[in-house]
């Protein structure tokens, strides 16, 4: 493989995987602790990832458990996620925190098909773009006599190939997100 193509498939995988953490945080009704990953807790004046100070885990479809190594953090952490707006309310025992995952309204979950479809939308943008740079690389490739323009036409078919791979997977992500908010 041309490494114009290899550092274009590189930079469409990054695309997806981007993408796939985007749509993991979307809130589906089912409890997981990707919910919480974009959460930062002020640990001794550091603001600090939600899992790097505490034990998170899912104690059933509809409740986050979250464990503080430090049980001093346990009113750090309850603000940190009611401060997040994610409409998650903690339960405080002191020692630990449950986190009951409300289930969604029809409404809602209509809004979060729209947003997962945006973000699709934008990591396919995302790729196009990856698509274009590789094309004109090949372009400045062949002008500069380091292919000929048979192979330049047969690497952009490869890119071609390789952006076509790539928006059929966003958006089997996008079908399947999209089944999994609307049938909790």
């Amino acid at each position: 493989m041309h490494p114009i193509l290899q550092d274009a498939k590189t930079r469409m995988d990054k695309s997806i995987e981007a993408f796939r953490h985007e749509i993991a945080k979307i809130r589906t009704g089912k409890a997981t602790t990707a919910l919480l990953d974009g959460i930062k807790v002020d640990y001794y004046g550091n603001p600090s990832p939600l899992n790097q100070v505490a034990n998170l885990s899912v104690l059933d479809s509809h409740t986050l458990s979250i464990t503080p190594w430090d049980k001093s953090m346990v009113g750090e952490i309850e603000k940190a996620i009611l401060k997040a707006d994610l409409g998650l309310n903690p339960a405080n025992d002191g020692t630990n925190l449950k986190v009951p995952i409300p289930p969604l309204t029809e409404e809602r979950r209509k809004e979060l098909v729209k947003l997962v479809k945006k973000y699709g939308e934008d990591a396919k943008i995302a790729i196009r773009n990856i698509r274009r740079d590789a094309n004109e690389h090949l372009k400045r490739e062949e002008k500069a006599k380091n292919m000929s323009e048979d192979e330049r036409h047969h690497n952009e078919d490869e890119v071609q190939k390789l952006t076509d791979e790539h928006i059929k997977k966003i958006d089997e992500l996008i079908k399947a997100k999209e089944v999994e908010i609307l049938s909790v």
